[in-house]
């Protein structure tokens, strides 16, 4: 190719397991309500892995559902990324799993991990190998086990999570304007800042507990920090882009917590009609949570060609993000 390389969203798809968990199951093994969990999440029911089910069958899953939707197969994919803190095994990379089970026969696949900024890590890292010239083709994935870090007493993490995948097929293009706007990933913002690692954690590891250890979290603290964050990241991608917020056609969030949804729409001053939810019936799928919302409004029809698409996250680390994409 010559001239300018744009990165291309040509398909998502999303995946998530079979088995519901709702709020009056939790209600059954934890001191809480479906009230009290909805009042404060939003979240009324999640979805969460069988036994035989692991991180890589979900991402397979969506990246199937992606390329059917682009209209590619395993030759064109050449480079593959997920976004995943519930990897399969310690190593090889769960992208390398994927990639045989999808039977990939070239390029390269690995891993980024930001846990839930996973997937805006992911896009942007895609993007950047794309716009190089190095690759043409990309899978990018967010896929999560997040029950499997779950501390079943602890009522106030257990309530939160669910499993699912979601993915994206980005194509390197020479072709910047369609119908007179630029199309494909616009603008990306990335921050992380690690004095805050405490706030959400998973206390384990190979090299320090040799275990997996469980999920923990200072919710109010991370909720605290959340609005702010991301609505500056959010800020500074549309900034970069030349774009007003406001002009924003819609805004796919992480899936975190509603109140946290519904604030950063507030202090954006983003119409609530433009909000992508899909919380209520995933919960927080970590990486997941943005490619399976995307998936959800494309699938009705509510995103469509042409739509500009702000997407953010804020995740352990704590890590944060957000990406403009006109779809």
């Amino acid at each position: 190719m010559s001239g300018d390389i744009v990165s291309v969203v040509e398909g998502c798809g999303g995946y998530v397991p079979d088995r519901i968990l709702t709020n009056a199951e939790i209600a059954t093994f934890v001191d809480t309500t479906d009230d009290w969990i909805q009042s404060r999440t939003g979240i009324s029911e999640r979805r969460v892995v069988s036994d035989d089910e692991s991180t890589s069958d979900l991402g397979v899953r969506a990246a199937q559902a992606a390329m059917a939707d682009a209209g590619v197969d395993a030759d064109d994919i050449d480079l593959i990324i997920v976004a995943t803190t519930t990897p399969d095994l310690t190593f090889p990379a769960t992208a390398a799993i994927i990639q045989r089970k999808l039977a990939v026969a070239r390029g390269a696949a690995f891993d980024v991990q930001a846990v839930c900024s996973g997937f805006v890590y992911a896009l942007t890292t895609a993007d950047m190998f794309l716009k190089s010239g190095s690759h043409q083709c990309a899978l990018v994935i967010g896929a999560e086990t997040m029950s499997r870090l779950m501390d079943w007493n602890d009522r106030t993490t257990c309530v939160l999570f669910g499993d699912g995948a979601g993915a994206v097929v980005l194509r390197a293009e020479e072709r910047p304007h369609t119908n007179g706007a630029d199309r494909g990933v616009l603008a990306t913002h990335l921050r992380t800042d690690g004095q805050f690692t405490e706030l959400l954690f998973v206390d384990g590891g190979a090299s320090s507990t040799q275990d997996t250890g469980f999920l923990r979290m200072q919710g109010n603290q991370v909720f605290r920090r959340a609005v702010d964050l991301i609505s500056d990241a959010v800020r500074v991608a549309a900034n970069d882009a030349q774009i007003a917020v406001t002009d924003i056609d819609w805004f796919v969030p992480h899936q975190a917590n509603k109140r946290i949804i519904d604030a950063v729409g507030r202090k954006l001053g983003i119409r609530a009609e433009s909000v992508v939810e899909t919380v209520a019936h995933h919960g927080n799928t970590s990486a997941a949570s943005i490619p399976l919302a995307l998936h959800a409004a494309v699938s009705d029809g509510r995103i469509k060609r042409g739509d500009l698409v702000m997407m953010e996250a804020m995740g352990g680390g704590l890590s944060w993000g957000a990406a403009l994409v006109r779809y």
